[in-house]
């Protein structure tokens, strides 16, 4: 397995890979790798011949008041997970590989970006996808592999890669959760015992609207209540949202139809974290 730092690098390694008539499988990440994106890695492996994963803590899709500084970083361990599932090259470059002096041009999006996250982070899809879509270009994968835990993320992605008739196919994987519910984040180090604790509250009611669901409640409003009410059972949560949106627009819906994305967003201390679930209905 390869670390390449530098663009020049990863291009030269990926233009004798297509000589050759080889497919890449691509996974971006902000490294502190876990098992989440192990599963990621692991379906690329299942299904190109090559795979490149990107290390890079990108500094354009956090604001100012965010945790860039301090957000965890640990190549060796990183290096570590991606060898043992057979990644072939790492590209870890420096925020000035990326964004060079000077560097004024960017991606945007209206409509998916608005809502959810979008409300509380204005400039993260933003930075988003300007970092994706320049990795897409550096990379040049066949494929690229992103989970749903970031279900806006995925959404915007997919939206991105048809509107700018990128030729990339977009596969998005199952959220990977702790034995207790939790899903998996980097994030999820910043908590201490109590705050672990409290943070089931996001999966607990999760389960309960899709359980309304299942018994066939269709009501969106219900169904957000519902949620809100359980998280606000725990002293140590604060709802940042709770949205019931169609998931190929992320618009808010009135009455749960076709495929329907139900996530929310909660503080719990000064983590914020995230969750949903998508139903077929």
């Amino acid at each position: 397995m390869e670390i390449c730092y530098t663009i020049a690098d990863v291009r030269k390694q990926v233009k004798e890979w297509k000589k050759e008539g080889l497919t890449i499988g691509f996974v971006p990440t902000m490294g502190y790798l876990h098992e989440g994106h192990k599963s990621l890695m692991e379906e690329a492996r299942k299904e190109n011949d090559k795979v490149v994963v990107s290390i890079f803590v990108n500094p354009m899709q956090f604001g100012p008041t965010e945790d860039l500084e301090s957000y965890p970083r640990d190549l060796k361990k990183d290096a570590a997970l991606c060898k043992d599932v057979g990644v072939d090259l790492i590209f870890h470059p420096e925020p000035e590989e990326m964004y060079p002096e000077g560097f004024c041009s960017y991606v945007d999006m209206n409509g998916l970006t608005t809502e959810l996250c979008g409300k509380s982070r204005p400039i993260h899809f933003r930075g988003v996808q300007t970092v994706v879509l320049k990795l897409f270009h550096i990379v040049c994968p066949d494929n690229a592999y992103f989970g749903q835990k970031d279900a806006q993320q995925l959404a915007v992605i997919k939206r991105m890669v048809k509107d700018l008739s990128v030729d990339i196919t977009i596969h998005g994987c199952p959220i990977i959760r702790e034995q207790d519910g939790l899903a998996k984040s980097s994030r999820n180090t910043y908590l201490n015992e109590e705050e672990r604790q409290a943070a089931l509250i996001l999966s607990k009611s999760l389960a309960l609207g899709k359980q309304m669901i299942a018994e066939g409640e269709k009501d969106a409003a219900t169904i957000k209540k519902a949620i809100a009410d359980k998280i606000e059972t725990e002293p140590l949560a604060k709802i940042d949202y709770v949205d019931v949106v169609d998931f190929a627009t992320i618009t808010p819906i009135d009455q749960i139809a076709g495929e329907t994305l139900v996530a929310i967003a909660v503080y719990i201390g000064k983590t914020r974290l995230i969750d949903n679930f998508i139903v077929e209905a």
